[in-house]
């Protein structure tokens, strides 16, 4: 997984340029479905997956507390 901040996964979101048809926690949130899924059927290093939600908590603990709007403008820099 080359993402290893909350920042650079920010940033992914943005480039996807998916803000008018997908909310960044929506996408969050399906993400972890899919690193979930990975996690449980995959043959990946388990290491780099679990980071990855790690990170995705992160994003959704600072959305709840500030804000998806906030978060998004912290991160686009």
């Amino acid at each position: 997984m080359g993402i290893r901040t909350v920042s650079e996964y920010v940033q992914f979101y943005l480039g996807l340029d998916m803000q008018n048809s997908i909310s960044l926690s929506s996408f969050v949130y399906n993400e972890k479905l899919v690193m979930t899924n990975k996690l449980e059927n995959s043959s990946l290093k388990k290491e780099q997956i679990i980071q990855g939600l790690k990170i995705l908590d992160e994003i959704l603990t600072e959305i709840r507390a500030v804000g998806e709007r906030t978060v998004i403008e912290k991160y686009a820099k």
